[in-house]
Protein backbone atom coordinates (compact mmCIF):
# COMPACT_ATOMS: atom_id res chain seq x y z
CA UNK A 1 0.00 0.00 0.00
CA UNK A 2 1.40 3.34 -1.33
CA UNK A 3 1.39 6.17 1.38
CA UNK A 4 0.87 9.89 0.48
CA UNK A 5 2.73 12.20 2.06
CA UNK A 6 2.10 16.31 1.78
CA UNK A 7 4.57 18.48 2.97
CA UNK A 8 3.89 22.71 2.52
CA UNK A 9 7.12 24.61 2.26
CA UNK A 10 6.97 27.15 4.05
CA UNK A 11 7.35 30.35 1.56
CA UNK A 12 9.89 33.08 1.44
CA UNK A 13 9.41 37.22 1.54
CA UNK A 14 7.34 38.00 -1.52
CA UNK A 15 8.80 40.55 -3.15
CA UNK A 16 6.56 42.47 -5.89
CA UNK A 17 9.60 43.45 -7.96
CA UNK A 18 11.17 40.79 -10.45
CA UNK A 19 14.23 39.05 -8.33
CA UNK A 20 17.58 38.59 -10.68
CA UNK A 21 18.35 34.83 -10.14
CA UNK A 22 21.44 35.88 -7.91
CA UNK A 23 19.39 37.29 -5.56
CA UNK A 24 17.27 34.20 -5.32
CA UNK A 25 20.72 32.30 -4.77
CA UNK A 26 21.84 34.47 -2.32
CA UNK A 27 18.70 34.58 -0.59
CA UNK A 28 18.13 30.78 -0.36
CA UNK A 29 22.20 30.64 0.66
CA UNK A 30 20.77 33.40 3.95
CA UNK A 31 17.94 30.86 4.46
CA UNK A 32 20.29 27.52 4.68
CA UNK A 33 22.73 30.11 6.62
CA UNK A 34 19.71 30.88 9.07
CA UNK A 35 18.68 27.69 8.95
CA UNK A 36 21.88 25.78 10.21
CA UNK A 37 23.34 28.06 12.48
CA UNK A 38 24.34 26.84 15.83
CA UNK A 39 24.12 23.45 14.67
CA UNK A 40 26.57 20.07 13.71
CA UNK A 41 26.29 17.97 10.87
CA UNK A 42 26.06 14.42 11.64
CA UNK A 43 26.37 11.45 9.79
CA UNK A 44 24.08 11.25 6.33
CA UNK A 45 21.36 8.74 6.45
CA UNK A 46 19.28 7.54 3.57
CA UNK A 47 16.01 7.46 4.98
CA UNK A 48 13.98 8.91 7.72
CA UNK A 49 10.69 8.05 9.03
CA UNK A 50 7.86 10.15 8.12
CA UNK A 51 6.69 10.28 11.84
CA UNK A 52 9.37 12.41 12.83
CA UNK A 53 8.83 14.88 10.45
CA UNK A 54 6.86 18.24 11.35
CA UNK A 55 7.60 20.03 7.91
CA UNK A 56 9.56 20.93 5.54
CA UNK A 57 10.95 24.19 3.86
CA UNK A 58 12.98 25.01 0.39
CA UNK A 59 16.30 26.97 0.83
CA UNK A 60 17.02 27.07 -2.85
CA UNK A 61 16.87 24.39 -6.32
CA UNK A 62 18.97 22.37 -4.78
CA UNK A 63 18.22 22.19 -0.86
CA UNK A 64 15.32 20.98 1.02
CA UNK A 65 15.36 21.21 4.86
CA UNK A 66 13.20 18.96 6.82
CA UNK A 67 11.98 19.78 10.05
CA UNK A 68 12.52 16.78 12.45
CA UNK A 69 12.03 16.87 16.45
CA UNK A 70 12.99 18.58 18.67
CA UNK A 71 16.33 20.51 17.13
CA UNK A 72 17.00 18.33 14.36
CA UNK A 73 16.92 19.43 11.12
CA UNK A 74 17.97 17.25 8.11
CA UNK A 75 19.15 18.82 5.05
CA UNK A 76 18.06 16.98 1.88
CA UNK A 77 20.15 18.02 -1.73
CA UNK A 78 18.39 15.93 -4.65
CA UNK A 79 21.15 15.05 -6.81
CA UNK A 80 19.77 16.73 -9.95
CA UNK A 81 18.85 19.42 -8.24
CA UNK A 82 14.90 20.65 -8.37
CA UNK A 83 14.27 23.60 -10.71
CA UNK A 84 10.38 24.01 -9.85
CA UNK A 85 10.88 24.34 -5.91
CA UNK A 86 10.43 27.79 -4.72
CA UNK A 87 9.52 28.30 -1.27
CA UNK A 88 5.53 29.09 -3.00
CA UNK A 89 5.04 25.12 -3.54
CA UNK A 90 4.63 22.20 -1.43
CA UNK A 91 6.59 18.84 -2.16
CA UNK A 92 4.10 15.77 -2.06
CA UNK A 93 5.91 12.11 -1.97
CA UNK A 94 4.63 8.82 -2.24
CA UNK A 95 6.00 5.81 -0.54
CA UNK A 96 5.09 2.48 0.29
CA UNK A 97 7.10 2.59 3.74
CA UNK A 98 6.43 4.93 6.65
CA UNK A 99 9.57 6.52 5.55
CA UNK A 100 11.29 8.78 2.94
CA UNK A 101 14.18 7.50 1.25
CA UNK A 102 17.37 8.49 -0.99
CA UNK A 103 15.51 8.40 -4.28
CA UNK A 104 12.34 8.82 -3.54
CA UNK A 105 10.51 10.83 -5.96
CA UNK A 106 8.48 13.53 -5.21
CA UNK A 107 6.20 16.10 -6.94
CA UNK A 108 6.34 19.71 -6.68
CA UNK A 109 3.00 21.54 -6.92
CA UNK A 110 1.21 24.53 -6.26
CA UNK A 111 -1.77 23.67 -3.35
CA UNK A 112 -4.01 26.42 -4.42
CA UNK A 113 -4.32 25.66 -8.77
CA UNK A 114 -2.97 21.96 -8.25
CA UNK A 115 -0.51 22.81 -11.11
CA UNK A 116 1.96 20.18 -11.31
CA UNK A 117 5.33 21.79 -12.01
CA UNK A 118 7.46 18.32 -11.93
CA UNK A 119 9.40 15.84 -9.73
CA UNK A 120 12.97 16.07 -7.90
CA UNK A 121 14.48 12.96 -6.68
CA UNK A 122 15.46 12.85 -3.05
CA UNK A 123 19.16 12.16 -2.18
CA UNK A 124 20.26 11.76 1.58
CA UNK A 125 19.61 13.06 4.51
CA UNK A 126 22.03 15.18 7.22
CA UNK A 127 20.73 15.30 10.31
CA UNK A 128 22.20 19.11 11.79
CA UNK A 129 21.71 19.35 15.68
CA UNK A 130 22.16 22.07 17.97
CA UNK A 131 25.82 22.40 19.28
CA UNK A 132 26.16 21.58 22.75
Amino acid sequence: MKKMFAVPLLAFAAACAPVEPAQLADAAQSELTTALRGRTPGQPVSCVAQHNLRGSRSAGQGVILFEGRGDLVYVNRPPAGCPALDGSRTIVTRTPANQLCRGDTVTVIDLPSGTHYGACGLGDFTPYRRSR
